[in-house]
């Protein structure tokens, strides 16, 4: 895991956080998911910097990479 991104039950229930902030890696994925760039990001959350923002994307590849779907084909 990239070491900006912090998992630790006593900050925002133990989701993935910005290391140092509260601010959560879904708010960052979910504004770029809306259409906010990354400068509207940055401008929203100054204590964040261009570094943060690429480290919840590789943070969500990372996720991404290691799910398995298993599908059940019968009725």
């Amino acid at each position: 895991m990239d070491p900006r991104i912090e998992v630790n039950p006593e900050i925002c229930h133990g989701k993935p956080v910005i290391r140092g902030t509260r601010i959560m890696v879904r708010n960052i994925l979910g504004a770029l998911a809306g259409g906010d760039s990354i400068a509207d990001i940055l401008r929203n959350y100054p204590e964040l910097n261009h570094d943060d923002i690429e480290a919840a994307l590789r943070y969500a590849i990372e996720l991404i990479d290691d799910t398995r779907l298993v599908i059940n084909a019968t009725p």
